[in-house]
């Protein structure tokens, strides 16, 4: 699994993912600092393995504050039996762990995005060292990837399961089986602001199915999204022949992301002020949110524009924004 010119990894696993029955265990990563001299990052991982079939890898704190993967993923390594399982699960719940346990979107160490930062480098920072582990090792063992995301500290989004349109159609066929699988409340053709350094990209271009969400956000999670994700899982896995027992189904709602003009960005700090809700209609022109200036009183708010027609699907969570901030999402029902 080595690439050409590439030292090994420093990450070693404790498990064996080629043995059957339930492993517990860590992939560690040495990382010395003050306070352990010889100390390691130890990121949770759990293999579950009945024979030979198809391998799904799941993962969830690509980025350390979204919750609903990793209430779903841990609670998924406690409960799946091996029986009912046809190939191998493996399942890492907080992918940046050290993200994870500060609860922050980047590293604390090195303030690296998990999600910007593939393929990876196994002589680079910390993030740079568990995407390579990633790219080189986990990977490559995959038949379908399962990657959640929900808005975190600063986005609020309508709870979807996504894949993306891409240029192998049989590839992207099957992503999208695998999504209406999931049954989330809205299932969407994403596109992305920048793909350079993704999680999803590197799964992608070594031709995997590759299936993500984005279930709610807030820095918090609710019942409602953490049983989306739950149930969403276990459908991911049937609809794979990999866990036995039927996809259980639930209405969806197709929503497509055709173009950049689906995001709207702040060009002023401010007092944000949303005009719509997640999930209601929105013609080209009408204001979706204002920005206040809180500088000083009198003056207008900053508006801004939907540049096209759709439903909100996404909107900026906390009441401050910076320019720059995305404001706002919108997405066109199918």
């Amino acid at each position: 699994m080595l690439m050409p010119n590439l030292r090994p990894s420093p990450i070693s696993p404790t498990v064996d993912f080629d043995a059957d029955g339930v492993q517990h265990g860590f992939l560690r990563l040495p990382y010395s600092r003050d306070d352990s001299a010889w100390g390691s990052v130890m990121i949770p991982v759990c293999v579950i393995r009945n024979g030979e079939g198809p391998t799904a890898l799941l993962t969830g704190g690509n980025h350390g504050d979204e919750y609903e993967g990793p209430l779903a993923l841990y609670d998924l390594a406690r409960t799946l039996d091996p029986k009912d399982v046809s190939g191998t699960v493996i399942i890492v719940p907080a992918m940046n762990y050290p993200a994870f346990r500060a609860g922050t979107r980047t590293s604390p160490i090195d303030k690296g995005n998990m999600n910007r930062s593939f393929p990876g480098r196994p002589d680079g920072t910390v993030t740079e060292k568990i995407a390579d582990y990633f790219q080189r090792h986990l990977l490559p063992r995959a038949d379908i990837v399962l990657d959640f995301h929900s808005g975190g500290r600063t986005l609020d989004f309508l709870p979807f399961c996504a894949a993306h349109v891409l240029p192998d159609k049989e590839q992207e066929q099957k992503a999208f089986a695998a999504v209406a699988a999931f049954s989330a409340p809205y299932s969407m053709r994403m596109i992305e602001i920048d793909t350079v350094g993704m999680y999803d990209t590197a799964a992608e271009e070594m031709g995997k199915v590759f299936v993500t969400t984005e279930l709610g956000g807030g820095g918090t999670s609710r019942a409602e999204t953490v049983r989306i994700a739950r149930r969403g899982t276990l459908n991911v896995l049937r609809h794979a022949g990999i866990v036995s027992g039927a996809v259980e189904k639930t209405p969806t709602r197709w929503l497509d992301m055709p173009s950049g003009d689906c995001f709207s960005f702040a060009e002023d700090d401010g007092l944000i002020e949303t005009m719509i809700d997640l999930g209601e209609s929105v013609e080209a022109g009408q204001v979706v949110a204002r920005i206040h200036s809180v500088g000083r009183t009198g003056g207008a708010p900053q508006e801004i524009r939907a540049t096209m027609s759709g439903v909100l699907a996404a909107r900026h969570f906390p009441g401050l924004v910076k320019a720059g901030d995305c404001a706002a999402v919108l997405a066109v029902v199918e």
